[in-house]
């Protein structure tokens, strides 16, 4: 699927609906589904426990807080999900140096369509880089386990068969070219064999 037939959820957290009404009527269902809305911190947090999002539009002040430790805490615990802080444009300045090490976006208000459309615009490819280290990062854990396989095998070899390490790494590497399967499998056999 191409950058543009992607389709991005998003939780719009803001307690003026004048706000969510102009934002949600920018966001198509054909680049955007769902488009989850929420009018509190509290309410956001209960719906973040079970639920991902893509783009995460904040619009500060909430009815329970300043929004600001909500765009942190999102930011920070999760890999997945991109934050965005709208502000007035007095806080901006302010508000952009508490969370730029977090990774919040923040835009000021009022804003033009123009502006979110932007805004929005870089987020999607926020997430896009996101979504590469999320498949980078399950690689590195699969090659991990993968290697954690092989060393329990490896010495399962060496205390039951008396193999040397040496002996022991080229049985698993021989077994999995002759048998034309991944050294992982061999070492999952071993251990169900042995261990």
């Amino acid at each position: 699927m191409g950058l543009k037939e992607r389709i991005y959820s998003v939780l719009i957290v803001s307690a003026s609906e004048k706000f969510n009404d102009a934002v949600t009527r920018m966001l198509s269902a054909s680049k955007y589904d769902p488009v989850t809305v929420v009018h509190g911190a509290s309410a956001a947090r209960t719906l973040l426990i079970d639920l991902d999002f893509d783009l995460i539009i904040i619009n500060s002040p909430l009815s329970d807080g300043a929004g600001i430790s909500l765009a942190v805490d999102i930011s920070t615990g999760s890999k997945r999900s991109v934050v965005m802080l709208a502000v007035r444009a007095e806080y901006y300045a302010e508000t952009y140096d508490q969370v730029l090490e977090h990774g919040v976006f923040v835009i000021s208000r009022p804003m033009t369509e123009m502006m979110l459309r932007t805004a929005l615009d870089w987020m999607k490819c926020e997430r896009e880089r996101l979504k590469g280290l999320e498949k980078k990062t399950v690689s590195l854990e699969e090659k991990m386990e993968e290697i954690r396989l092989v060393n329990r095998a490896k010495w399962i070899l060496i205390s039951e068969l008396k193999m040397s390490e040496n002996e022991a790494h080229r049985y698993i590497e021989k077994h999995a070219m002759d048998l034309c399967i991944s050294k992982r499998e061999v070492a999952q056999d071993i251990i169900r064999r042995y261990g």
